[in-house]
């Protein structure tokens, strides 16, 4: 099947004699509830509170997807980047923004590392959530974690470890991902959304290169909101002997100006082979927030550990507040006062 007859079958109409408000049929990571507004939200009992489902007019927008062809970027070694200038289309691109922003729940991550017998408290310098379980496990459609080979439910001594109990991807992120699958050939079972609230905001340079993304991961990166410059830089490679260190370690990092609605699809030896940042923007003009959405797969339940662990933890909530226009403590007492 082609991509644009898989698009034309994945958006279908709305119809508002159903409880569910949904453009698609329900797939087993959306839990649909009437919230007393009487608008659709996903919800799990993980979940602080219900996030709604993504209004209307941004599911037709992003039926439009993607909104430019891709760039290839594989001129220097072990680089396969496939660069969307946007992927979702101008205009609506702002609006999710606004939504995500809005309705998700977020953590400031602090976790302690240990690094030559010598301990670090690190404070992580961005919020973060996550959303998602690997191949392991699986969501049925009423939200229980049951195994993936046998079907039976998952013991909550596999992911003991885990900062949070895994929890599915609300509808607002689902058909986002269901969307990258059909244009990128890949699956993906986690969800990584990264807030910056302004240009002191930053993830320093790193590779995701983890055993349990499996070999030769795709990785597909999603901005929203402030344009933000995505750094990236080959790994150091070892000189041969007697000859000077090799040309590409002298080469200045690549910058690609990731603007809101840009796509860029990490893939090959990518990870494997090169390191990417995020760095601070000071200076007057930076103060706006941008969202970063990362959809990849992990293959093996430290992955859920692993994810839960660093950008969830055991910290307060974080939430929008429109009114003061920052993240707040959400506290859920106050909230359902």
């Amino acid at each position: 099947m082609s991509k644009k007859r898989a698009l034309d079958s994945f958006f279908t109409p709305i119809s508002h004699k159903k409880p569910c408000l949904s453009p698609r049929p329900p797939v087993e990571s959306e839990y649909c509830t009437i919230g007393p507004s009487s608008i659709d939200v996903s919800n799990h009992r993980s979940y602080p509170y219900p996030i709604p489902h993504l209004p209307p007019h941004i599911v037709e927008e992003l039926s439009r997807v993607p909104a430019a062809e891709g760039r290839e970027i594989n001129n220097q070694p072990d680089l396969d980047l496939l660069y969307f200038q946007p992927y979702i289309p101008k205009g609506v691109e702002r609006d999710l923004f606004d939504f995500l922003r809005q309705q998700l729940f977020f953590y400031r991550v602090q976790y302690t590392i240990k690094r030559y017998g010598t301990e670090t408290q690190i404070n992580t310098p961005r919020y973060t959530t996550v959303f998602g379980v690997d191949t392991s496990s699986t969501f049925t459609a009423t939200g229980d974690l049951v195994d993936s080979q046998t079907t039976k439910p998952v013991h909550l001594e596999r992911y003991k470890a885990c900062a949070s109990q895994p929890r599915p991807m609300p509808q607002c992120l689902d058909l986002l991902r269901r969307l990258t699958e059909i244009f990128t050939g890949a699956t993906y079972n986690f969800c990584l959304v990264n807030y910056y609230a302004d240009g002191a905001d930053s993830i320093s340079y790193h590779s995701d290169d983890e055993r349990f993304l499996g070999p030769n991961p795709s990785i597909a990166s999603f901005s929203l909101g402030a344009t933000r410059d995505f750094c990236m830089k080959h790994k150091p490679m070892p000189p041969k002997d007697g000859h000077p260190p090799p040309e590409q370690n002298l080469k200045p990092p690549l910058k690609l100006p990731l603007a809101s609605g840009d796509m860029v699809l990490m893939r090959g030896k990518t990870q494997a082979n090169w390191l990417h940042s995020i760095p601070k923007r000071k200076g007057k003009g930076n103060e706006s927030g941008r969202i970063n959405i990362t959809f990849r797969k992990g293959v093996e339940k430290y992955a859920t550990q692993n994810y839960y662990q660093y950008n969830v933890g055991e910290g307060v909530i974080w939430k929008w507040d429109k009114r003061k226009g920052e993240m707040k403590e959400w506290v859920e007492s106050r909230n359902k006062g």
